[in-house]
């Protein structure tokens, strides 16, 4: 009697986590929203730039999770209302910027089917990595630059970065390489990691570089090329946890800022900005948002409160940072004491984000303000996150913590209600 009390207990919890996962399939897909932001907004004019009229706005690249490929990049205003929106079919949509006349410039990679894809690279299918400038308003393609590759996974394009000249810098994973390319389609510059990076050279005598891993493992997964104001470029190589300059005509590294294999400094990182003698980076693994002094190597501020898996940060001109939180789906502003003082959620997997109307590099830094650090430990808290960050490559994008605990309790009571039935089986056979 007592076991199929049990039984019937059990029975009615699991059919109340059924209904209840029921319904959030059904009504609880997160909706996009802001919090208000608690900074002033740039006024335009009729002669101001085509930048300085969207000032205020967040132009955001959405990568989408797991094998999805439903990317797409949105401009939202302070108050959070989406007033542009690309959607790209089969696609992935990494870095985002606007252009001083008004276009978009995306890097933007296409899940292409075997039929689709040249001879080498077809079994399988490939990915077509496209680098587009869109027109605002029509998004038609103005210019694109594209190739393919073999691997969708860690062969996507992440960044591009259009040049004073009218060139685009783009970096490239999948060949380990960065280029410049002009509007004809011309390469006109080209730099390689084995050549510059790989055994024997220079930073591998200092810094003793991770083992060549062959052409479609993944050996750098380069992810970040800027221009710095002194004409250098600087890249970030993921997988060596590095942030490097380049000098552009000696092709040489110049300057180092983290150490491969030392994850106390950086680890998998993305997504850096130069400021005025620091970079900026989205510590990704770390969970960090972290600012070093790139002379000395010092860490001069650093951000881990509640974010899971950053992969962008930028130091806007008011002293706050835009920060891209991938894992919990939004985009957080902090001010100058660390509280969240804006966000965007919401949006699944966002990679990167710049506040329209301010620098790409350079502008205020740690050691110039009284910036406050805030720094969380790993906690059960955290760790539970992680987990259900994690999950969201497996379950549906509604799935939140609240869900992934009654999944999990579910899963008990099942487990549970099948042992009781086994038992009253093998009881009733006596």
């Amino acid at each position: 009697m007592e076991r199929r009390s049990r039984m019937l207990a059990v029975s009615a919890l699991l059919l109340l986590v059924t209904a209840y996962l029921g319904l959030q399939a059904a009504f609880g897909a997160p909706a996009a929203a802001a919090t208000p932001m608690a900074t002033e907004q740039n006024t335009t004019n009729e002669t101001a730039s085509v930048l300085e009229q969207h000032a205020g706005n967040t132009l955001i690249g959405i990568q989408s999770y797991g094998d999805a490929y439903e990317g797409r990049a949105i401009e939202v205003t302070p108050n959070g209302e989406v007033i542009w929106e690309y959607e790209p079919d089969n696609s992935r949509v990494f870095d985002v910027e606007m252009l001083e006349n008004g276009n978009i410039l995306a890097s933007v990679a296409t899940k292409r089917p075997s039929s689709a894809c040249p001879e080498e690279f077809a079994e399988g299918g490939c990915v077509h990595n496209r680098v587009v400038e869109l027109d605002y308003e029509t998004k038609e393609e103005v210019w694109n630059h594209s190739w393919y590759d073999v691997f969708v996974h860690n062969h996507e394009v992440h960044d591009a970065d259009r040049l004073p000249n009218g060139e685009t810098a783009i970096i490239d994973m999948g060949n380990n390489r960065a280029f410049t390319v002009d509007q004809q389609g011309d390469i006109t510059w080209e730099w390689h990691a084995r050549e510059h990076l790989g055994e024997g050279t220079e930073f591998d005598q200092q810094y003793d570089s991770p083992e060549y891993t062959g052409p479609e493992k993944d050996w750098t997964h380069m992810n970040d090329i800027d221009l710095l104001q002194n004409g250098n470029f600087q890249m970030s190589i993921r997988n060596f946890d590095v942030v490097i300059e380049v000098n552009r005509t000696t092709k040489d590294v110049v300057s180092v800022v983290g150490t491969p294999g030392e994850h106390d400094q950086l680890y998998e990182q993305h997504n850096p900005m130069r400021l005025n003698g620091t970079v900026l980076v989205a510590d990704s693994e770390n969970d960090r948002v972290v600012e070093y002094d790139v002379e000395s190597g010092e860490k001069v501020w650093e951000y881990s409160q509640g974010i899971l898996w950053p992969r962008d940060a930028d130091r806007l001109e008011n002293g706050n940072t835009l920060i891209v939180d991938t894992f919990n789906n939004r985009v957080i502003e902090l001010n100058t004491e660390g509280e969240v003082v804006w966000q965007y959620g919401g949006i699944q997997m966002p990679y990167a984000a710049d506040r329209l109307g301010g620098p790409e590099e350079g502008g205020v830094d740690a050691t110039g303000e009284n910036l406050t650090s805030k720094v969380e430990g790993d906690g059960v808290e955290k760790q539970v996150g992680t987990y259900v960050a994690w999950a969201r490559f497996v379950f549906p994008g509604w799935v939140s913590f609240e869900e992934f605990a009654a999944a999990t309790l579910g899963a008990v009571l099942s487990l549970v209600l099948v042992f009781d039935l086994a038992l009253f089986g093998v009881a009733r056979l006596r």
